[in-house]
């Protein structure tokens, strides 16, 4: 099974680059697996910043999946390093399709999905970064919706990490490791 590691960290905290950096520390090819969708012209801005960091550095592919992320990290053992940013918009997308077929997503189809994942990477022979933001340390939301998207990322996150190796929290681009193997 690959190496996992978990980096997490509220928005802005510096936690993509704390992963890309950890990640193009690792030895071979490396793909950037992104799950964000082009919805506006910010969104495309901020993709676009991304991809400006790690343009720089060699060896660098990418994959962009915004669903089906456990069949994309299967095709992707050739790779050595996998760097997934992130699992908070892969919930969202996760989120919006169930909605489009009249269905509401549960935490347990999320743990399910989740344990999916680390599944598709017991053939994988490297490291896999993920990506995700810490969303259950603010208020509570004031709307349903909100709190159940909360919600399902806080069952994601507490997935990734059980099956990690490694979990990194990073605030302020300070990184702080919370689980180390």
């Amino acid at each position: 099974m690959a190496r996992v590691i978990l980096v997490t960290g509220g928005s802005r905290s510096g936690k993509s680059a704390y992963a890309q950096k950890l990640a193009e520390s690792l030895p071979g090819a490396r793909a950037f697996v992104a799950t964000a969708p082009l919805i506006d012209e910010e969104m495309r801005d901020r993709v676009l910043r991304h991809q400006k960091a790690r343009a720089g550095s060699a060896g660098w592919s990418t994959i962009e999946e915004p669903v089906a992320l456990a069949r994309a990290l299967g095709d992707a053992r050739r790779f050595d390093v996998l760097l997934v940013d992130c699992l908070t918009l892969w919930i969202n997308n996760l989120m919006f399709e169930a909605e489009k077929q009249g269905r509401k997503i549960e935490e347990e189809e999320i743990e399910q999905l989740c344990r999916e994942l680390l599944n598709a990477l017991s053939g994988h022979p490297g490291t896999v970064v993920f990506v995700t933001n810490e969303v259950g340390m603010g208020i509570v939301p004031e709307n349903a919706l909100a709190r159940r998207y909360r919600d399902l990322v806080g069952r994601c996150n507490q997935t990734i990490a059980g099956g990690a190796d490694m979990v990194t929290f990073v605030a302020c681009g300070i990184p702080l490791h919370l689980k180390q193997g």
